[in-house]
């Protein structure tokens, strides 16, 4: 592989990180071709921390590398990312968020709710299961970042409890 590819290579897969954030995607993966023998395959996915992405790419000679990119403004964000306060409650799982027991029945929390330690904050239906998402700590719900119906993802921030 040439210079020039590299530093065309390392312009690619920033401009992928940026794809990621802008259009609020988890994982992207692409395959890039200079000739026969000449290829790159790009895997860029949000890790557990939100300010960096993993980068993992594959030439012909060459093993798989992994090396982490950083968001623009990335100091900035992590003072305001939810994921990193520490009263955060994020998913467990990958499903769909109900704020109440069954529609029409008043939602478990709202902001400013006072919650106590096991209490429930809202339910994630995971393969038809209904698994309730308890709250680590007592305290107050601060912030709400889903709403009912919606769908999470693993690790995505649900509420935050102080």
């Amino acid at each position: 592989m040439t210079k020039k590819n590299r530093d065309q290579d390392v312009e690619f897969i920033q401009s992928l990180a940026k794809l990621l954030n802008q259009n609020k995607l988890t994982e992207l993966e692409v395959s890039r071709e200079y000739g026969e023998t000449d290829k790159i395959n790009v895997r860029v996915s949000k890790s557990g921390s939100p300010q960096a992405y993993q980068v993992a790419t594959q030439q012909p000679s060459m093993a798989p590398a992994i090396a982490p990119i950083a968001q623009e403004g990335s100091l900035d964000q992590n003072i305001n990312d939810p994921v990193s306060h520490p009263g955060a409650v994020t998913s467990p799982m990958v499903g769909t968020v109900y704020m109440q027991a069954e529609p029409g029945a008043e939602p478990f929390i709202s902001v400013g709710s006072s919650v106590s330690e096991g209490d429930t904050l809202l339910i994630v239906e995971a393969m038809k299961t209904m698994n309730q998402i308890p709250s680590p700590k007592s305290g107050t719900v601060k912030r709400i970042f889903v709403e009912d119906g919606a769908a999470v993802e693993f690790g995505s921030p649900l509420v935050v409890v102080e």
